[in-house]
């Protein structure tokens, strides 16, 4: 295996950090998340107090000041922990960034704090029944009056909506304008007519908080526009590569523990007289995946190389999710065909696997877009 050379001697210790929060506090409660359909809120709370929340921030902000590869360690562990559903990653590297980069001082005061504390949860709405990736496809519709803008619309498949405090909603302030014309509004948990719908029962990430969010005449100051009217497109466009990137990390990562957990068990099953480790097939299948995990591997480090110059581009991200997601469900599929019937039981890790790891392909922008935005980078249109 090719040695990694990104993180130091600090980033190691908070990975350290990480797994003991993981041992302590969610490991023995996933479980029952998954069953109930959304993490209990005090976890968020403990891990803000564990300092594992918003650590990019500013300190005079509530956060730790950190690099991004400190994010990349918490990315990387719960999904080595299949607590990948747990919203943190969207709360610190999603919502938070853009407050931070977006907001006014006013703002960022108001909020940033206590998301790093855990005490205030966020989300961002973007997609609606009817437009997922085709963001410029948006009816929400979000009209100045007054001091106030008049938001109307609904919103699907929000991570960490049931408890939001603070949604990011993509709206649009000029309906005629079209990408042109969208915003970027804070809606805050108490607004009249903002509603959170049922939560959402899913095929995978089942401790996952995913809700519908509905805003009839929700009257939202101008004060929580976020970024400037009717730029909310292009400001989404900018912060799309770390994230499109933060799913590639969690894709090998997935990736490489499946193969791991598939090594461990046909060493110990025993077919035909010898383990199943021992048959051709399947030391040659483990070894043509475990070939191009690697290879996934240093590519995405390589991205997060880019990401930490600030000079990773679009294409390359999209590049990147698109072959690891791809990757990461092939690998998982053919890792649970090696455990046979057992991999089709939900205790055994690789089966929650395969069912967390399908929706991968699909939010942070399709794989079909994903291959869009790629072929237009070479400029085919």
């Amino acid at each position: 295996m090719i040695p990694r050379t990104l993180f130091n001697a600090d980033h190691e210790g908070f990975r350290d950090t990480v797994r003991r929060f993981i041992d302590r506090e969610i490991a023995p409660f996933h479980a029952g998340w998954e069953e109930q359909g959304y993490v209990d809120r005090e976890v968020w709370r403990k891990a803000g107090a564990s300092g594992l929340l918003c650590l990019t921030m500013p300190e005079a902000l509530g956060g730790a000041g950190a690099d991004k590869l400190f994010s990349v360690v918490l990315i990387e562990e719960l999904t080595l922990a299949g607590a990948s559903g747990i919203g943190f990653g969207l709360h610190n590297e999603i919502v938070a960034p853009y407050l931070l980069r977006y907001g006014t001082d006013e703002q960022k005061q108001r909020w940033l704090p206590k998301f790093a504390s855990g005490e205030l949860i966020g989300a961002i709405a973007m997609s609606e029944p009817a437009a997922g990736s085709d963001l410029q496809g948006i009816k929400t519709t979000a009209i100045k009056q007054g001091d106030h803008y008049l938001l109307n619309g609904s919103k699907t498949f929000i991570t960490n909506g049931w408890h939001a405090d603070v949604v990011i909603v993509v709206a649009k302030t000029a309906p005629d304008a079209g990408a042109k014309g969208t915003s970027l509004l804070v809606v805050e948990r108490g607004m009249p007519g903002f509603e959170k719908g049922k939560r959402l029962k899913k095929i995978g990430l089942k401790a996952q908080d995913t809700s519908e969010l509905f805003f009839s005449n929700v009257r939202v100051p101008l004060a929580n526009l976020l970024g400037a009217e009717n730029s909310g497109f292009v400001s989404l466009m900018q912060e799309l590569p770390w994230e499109r990137l933060q799913i590639a990390i969690a894709a090998v990562a997935a990736a490489q523990i499946a193969i791991a957990r598939t090594v461990v068990y046909v060493k110990e099953r025993q077919a035909f007289g010898q383990s199943v480790g021992a048959f051709q097939n399947t030391r040659f299948t483990l070894a043509g995946l475990q070939a191009q995990v690697q290879a996934a591997r240093v590519f995405v480090d390589r991205c997060i190389e880019l990401q930490m110059q600030g000079t990773l581009d679009t294409a390359t991200a999209s590049m990147a999710k698109l072959w690891t997601t791809d990757l990461e469900c092939k690998v998982i599929d053919e890792c649970l065909q090696l455990f046979g019937g057992y991999g089709f039981m939900w205790e055994y890790p690789i089966a929650r696997q395969f069912a967390d790891s399908r929706v991968q392909r699909i939010y942070g922008g399709t794989n079909e877009i994903m291959k869009e935005v790629i072929a237009r980078s070479m400029g085919l249109r």
